[in-house]
């Protein structure tokens, strides 16, 4: 079942699917991506609990607005979400932006957040493989340059610019995590291992899981890695 949410603080109304019941669990998409993405996870996850899949700022159906489009307004649109919601405490799930957005608001809102699941995320654009982040960085390069002529160019240079000036997280504000914590990342994820590891021992209480796989461990791998979520989430 899809939704739009309340206007509350807020220029954008999020678009979300939402299933099941229990306590919240919120899923978050990466950069480009809408909550389609989690189609191997709403059904397995809303067994459970009530899932909240959300189109974030400018991405799905869900409006661009007028405010930043960066991964600290992401979160403040979450905290609205949450608010117009009545969703006092919720588990967060995010892949990569999406793992970024749920890291960004678990420092600034611990209260808000019951356990936190990072899936591929990343601190800084040095923590991509350099293979995957030189086309990213050079096709900013080129949309900026086109921007002010083009819409879609426009649009494109600000979708990127999410993976090449954000978040800029430093390792030390991830002691402000007070959710346990699953980082989990593909054996052959584009984020570096040594950057996931930076963030899993950076986190207080966290745990450290590599599924056989690329970045896309939740869409290509759906069994094993709604199995090792649901596992730390204590089902």
């Amino acid at each position: 079942m899809g939704g739009m949410d309340g206007m509350d603080n807020m220029d954008i109304e999020h678009f979300y699917r939402e299933k099941g019941e229990g306590d919240a669990l919120i899923l978050l998409h990466g950069n480009g991506e809408d909550s389609g993405y989690f189609q191997g996870q709403i059904d397995e996850f809303a067994r459970f609990y009530h899932v909240y899949a959300i189109d974030t700022r400018g991405h799905g159906k869900t409006a661009r607005g007028s405010m930043p489009f960066t991964i600290r307004q992401f979160a403040d649109d979450l905290l609205c979400f949450m608010d117009s919601h009545a969703i006092a405490k919720a588990h967060l799930l995010g892949f990569s932006d999406g793992g970024n957005i749920a890291m960004v608001f678990a420092i600034k809102h611990p209260e808000r957040v019951d356990r936190l699941i990072l899936n591929g995320a990343n601190l800084t654009a040095a923590g991509v493989k350099r293979s995957t982040q030189l086309p990213i960085e050079l096709g900013y390069r080129i949309a900026r340059r086109f921007a002010a002529k083009s819409e879609s160019a426009r649009r494109n240079a600000e979708m990127l610019s999410l993976m090449v000036n954000d978040p800029n997280i430093r390792p030390e504000e991830l002691a402000g995590i007070q959710a346990e914590t699953l980082v989990i990342a593909g054996t052959n994820d584009m984020i570096q291992e040594r950057h996931t590891r930076l963030i899993a021992d950076s986190i207080p209480s966290s745990t450290l899981v590599f599924i056989k796989g690329n970045h896309f461990i939740a869409h290509n791998c759906p069994s094993a890695f709604n199995k090792a979520v649901l596992e730390f989430l204590g089902r």
